[in-house]
């Protein structure tokens, strides 16, 4: 067949980076970047470090209100499909990119395959869910990462096309943790002993947009009394500095600049804990097996939460200390995401599609 692939955000990029080397070995393969991240330290690296193919297309879209983002990736989006007629338009996530992608492709009754089909927040408020949603009510081929994922689409009326396929990201963390291992030198670049520090990711706009939320979580860094290691999202930093948190944090805290896929990976497995408010690095630390403390009131992963590995604290400051002195995160059975296999299951099923498509 020939797929066209839509990506755009650091999370998209490490899950087609293993889904896009099997996809290749039997069929096309078009990528689309729609340039939703742009910066160099949150798109090229990534393309770099995890061998992923220079897009066919780079939109080049940029960042905007999510009205006038999404709006710029369909119209985009459109023309690409129009010119190249693929047989199937694969999206990931939950992004303005995944939404664009989806609802281009299904106009013009192509047929779409989500990757990270069936999750759910529950939590209307976030973008990212009603993107989760719309996409999956488009979609012709869903392909979940767990059986809670499956659950939720047949909640949904959702039950043609439904595959659970275990979850890429392991795949991608397996194949590429012993690489960061052996190949990145971050715990010496950043004078760090393993086990001795925890590292913080914020970016959504709840916890950045918000002044009590962001003034909370960070006076929880502050008062840690550990070494945090806070890699700092563009827009994160604009909002610490409009909010007047930047000088403090930056005195308490070691702030760095984003870190590549393989920098974090291995940053991530040799801390103590994780603290933040990403979906992909809540999945991450509990596949590493590091408790995770999660600023949100909800998850889509709710497994990681179940299991003991994660724990809910929103954007409260006793709530987060509690969590940085006393949790432990002992997850009783760690196996919710599959077995790393993910990218073989998605290339078994688009192999059985390819032959209806052939004949």
């Amino acid at each position: 067949m020939n797929i066209l692939s839509v990506i755009g955000a650091r999370p998209q990029f490490i899950k087609c980076a293993p889904l896009s080397r099997s996809i290749r070995k039997e069929h096309t393969e078009i990528l689309v970047h729609t340039g939703q991240h742009y910066d160099p330290e949150m798109s090229d690296i990534f393309f770099k470090e995890l061998n992923i193919p220079e897009p066919d297309y780079n939109l080049g879209v940029g960042s905007s209100t999510h009205g006038e983002q999404t709006g710029k990736m369909l119209i985009e989006i459109e023309k690409v499909l129009a010119k190249e007629k693929p047989d199937l338009v694969l999206v990931y996530g939950d992004t303005n990119s995944t939404l664009a992608g989806a609802l281009a492709a299904s106009k013009l009754s192509i047929k779409v395959a989500h990757v990270e089909a069936g999750l759910r927040s529950f939590d209307r408020s976030m973008p990212e869910e009603i993107n989760r949603v719309l996409t999956d009510h488009t979609s012709g081929l869903l392909l979940c990462p767990t059986k809670s994922a499956v659950l939720n689409l047949e909640k949904e009326g959702i039950n043609t096309g439904v595959y659970n396929v275990g979850d890429v990201m392991l795949d991608a963390l397996k194949y590429n943790l012993k690489i960061a291992e052996e190949k990145v030198s971050v715990l010496e670049d950043l004078s760090l002993n393993s086990n001795e520090y925890m590292v913080a990711t914020v970016h959504r706009a709840s916890n950045t947009d918000n002044s009590e939320n962001l003034s909370s979580i960070v006076n929880a860094f502050c008062d840690a009394g550990v070494p945090i290691v806070f890699p700092v999202h563009p827009r994160t930093k604009k909002y610490l500095k409009h909010h007047g948190l930047w000088e403090k944090l930056c005195e308490k805290v070691k702030v760095v600049p984003p870190l590549g896929y393989l920098e974090m990976l291995k940053l991530m497995a040799h801390s103590r804990k994780v603290l933040t408010d990403s979906g992909g690095v809540q999945k991450e630390a509990y596949m590493l097996g590091v408790p995770c403390i999660t600023m949100r009131e909800n998850t889509e992963w709710v497994e990681t939460v179940e299991d003991g590995g994660n724990i809910l604290v929103g954007a409260v400051y006793e709530k987060i200390m509690d969590a940085i002195f006393n949790f432990e995160g002992e997850p009783e059975t760690g196996n919710f995401f599959g077995t790393g296999n993910a990218c073989v299951n998605i290339c078994e099923i688009l192999k059985s599609m390819s032959v209806s498509y052939s004949s």
